[in-house]
């Protein structure tokens, strides 16, 4: 079954927002410690996760489904704690999300737009 052009676009703009958590990283430094000193690196990169987790609730239902492999509810879940109650997620949490998990999601996000369309 084809993608929606509205899941197109809402890959495209995760992946990009992927890649601005890159940018920060490269620029603020590639370090725990870099991160959890700096309270300009940390927010920038909560605003990209938290942008990443509004996306991908609006994915359709059928996009959701079709792919599990990634953890969708998590994403939103991360991205709720992000908006309403930033005090309590740890740096470590954020920090091991941006290592580990945004990746991950890039790549995914980059492979689904490569097998499904001309982008």
């Amino acid at each position: 079954m084809p993608m929606s052009e509205r899941d197109i676009s809402i890959l495209r703009h995760i992946i990009s927002y992927c890649e601005d958590i890159e940018r920060a990283v490269n620029r603020f430094g590639h370090s725990y410690e870099a991160f959890h000193a700096d309270k300009d690196y940390r927010n920038c990169c909560a605003m990209c996760i938290l942008q990443i987790g509004e996306l991908g609730g609006h994915l359709s239902p059928e996009f959701r489904m079709a792919h599990g492999e990634i953890p969708w509810d998590n994403i939103r879940g991360m991205r709720n704690v992000m908006a309403h109650a930033y005090g309590t997620i740890s740096v470590q949490t954020t920090w091991e999300t941006i290592e580990q998990d945004i990746p991950v999601l890039k790549a995914f996000c980059t492979s689904i737009l490569e097998k499904s369309c001309d982008c």
